[in-house]
């Protein structure tokens, strides 16, 4: 009677610690797919958020930028000119002069940047990603016209609609005399007739207006000197390997920058917060990673005798460690798979439907963009292995121990 008590008292605990292990192998499999899960999905939104970046600011940068490697401008004719637009590749190149303004409109002042360009500005297909009002229009020599951000029309309350209001625009110039105490020698003043708002970036709006290159050269006294010129590609080459060759046909005395060189710090700080935020949930997912470690070791001590069976029938340590690593590796892989799945999955509906909104009623998009990377799949991968093996490593050394008079 006793026995009979003995034996079932010990089966029905083995039973039960069996089927703790189990839960907590599923439980462990269950932390394994969401945490991959979620690094797939705020990593496809992080790529959504520099393409967008880089989409907004293709709308409004040139897909090329000249400047001068010393010095805020540089001279300009027309052989010289005509010299770049020669270079292979090139299809459009529009000169630039840029600097700070003041602005009035009635009785509010606004301080922003006053961007002079040719007439061929409009042809770089300016503005696609963004919003317009208004008639993009440069107006002539004898009416010139400026393109207002939206967000200096806010500051300066204007009004596109009222052709009697006039834009006033006031440069600092060195006045004659040191001395002098006339306000009118220590200024240069034009009027512009606003002809359409822009809508790109909040850093564009609240900081642009775009004139005439005559009206500004005269303004700011550049004569034929620019600050950059903006070059458009020719459809169906490379924009790398135009680069290259202004570069080439240039020299040392001019930088040559694509889109992203022309806000590399941006895109380097989106780069560096992926980056963190991946490293942050891979310890998350190392955290959940922990219940294969608590499993595998409770496999371990629950299998002691098995283990010392094994062993007595000659099996070495490399097959004991191999049994629990690849029984870890089965949890966390199995884990892996549905979380990218369910990652993938996710992240294409959100891309397709547009599930989650950006609830921001003047977005240029309506809800959080996302792309997806193989490389992000790769690199999650890699963060699973490599955390499995961590995991299941030390459970795997226990069982390794186990003698054969251990039975």
């Amino acid at each position: 009677m006793n026995l009979s008590f003995f034996i079932a008292s010990r089966y029905f605990r083995s039973k039960k610690k069996r089927n703790f292990i189990t839960v907590l192998s599923r439980i462990s499999m269950i932390g394994v797919a969401v945490g991959t899960m979620a690094l797939v999905v705020v990593l496809s939104v992080f790529n959504g958020l520099e393409d967008l970046v880089r989409s907004l600011y293709a709308s409004f940068d040139a897909e090329l930028k000249v400047e001068t490697s010393l010095g805020k401008s540089f001279n300009v004719d027309e052989a010289w000119v005509q010299s770049i637009h020669e270079v292979e590749g090139v299809a459009i190149v529009t000169e630039v002069i840029e600097d700070n303004a003041l602005f009035k409109y009635r009785d509010f002042q606004h301080l922003a940047r006053l961007k002079g360009v040719s007439n061929n500005y409009l042809d770089h297909d300016r503005f696609g990603a963004g919003y317009v009002w208004g008639n993009l229009d440069l107006g002539t020599a004898g009416r010139p016209m400026a393109i207002v951000g939206r967000g200096v029309g806010f500051f300066l309350s204007m009004d596109l609609d009222n052709e009697f209001e006039m834009l006033q625009v006031f440069y600092p110039k060195a006045p004659r005399s040191a001395g002098t105490i006339d306000p009118s020698q220590m200024y240069n003043s034009a009027v512009l007739k606003p002809s359409a708002f822009f809508s790109v970036d909040k850093e564009f709006d609240d900081n642009y207006i775009i004139a005439p290159l005559s009206f500004v050269a005269d303004l700011l006294n550049y004569g034929d000197r620019r600050t950059a010129l903006e070059i458009k590609v020719k459809e169906g080459y490379a924009i790398q390997k135009v680069k290259k060759r202004l570069r080439e046909h240039l020299g040392d005395g001019f930088t040559v920058k694509d889109t992203d060189e022309q806000h590399a710090g941006l895109l380097r700080t989106i780069k560096i917060e992926k980056l963190f935020v991946f490293i942050t949930l891979s310890f998350i997912l190392a955290v959940a990673s922990f219940n294969i470690f608590f499993s595998l070791s409770m496999m371990a001590i629950e299998k002691k005798r098995d283990t010392a069976v094994l062993f007595a029938l000659g099996a070495r340590n490399r097959l004991v460690k191999g049994i629990y690593m690849k029984q870890g590796a089965i949890i966390a892989f199995t884990g892996a798979l549905i979380g990218l799945t369910m990652g993938f999955l996710l992240v294409w509906a959100q891309d397709r439907f547009g599930l989650v909104s950006l609830g921001i009623a003047s977005s240029v998009i309506e809800n959080y963009p996302v792309k997806m990377l193989w490389t992000d799949f790769l690199w999650t991968s890699l963060a699973v292995i490599t955390i499995t093996f961590l995991a299941s490593y030390r459970p795997a050394l226990i069982a390794a121990k186990v003698k054969p008079n251990d039975l």
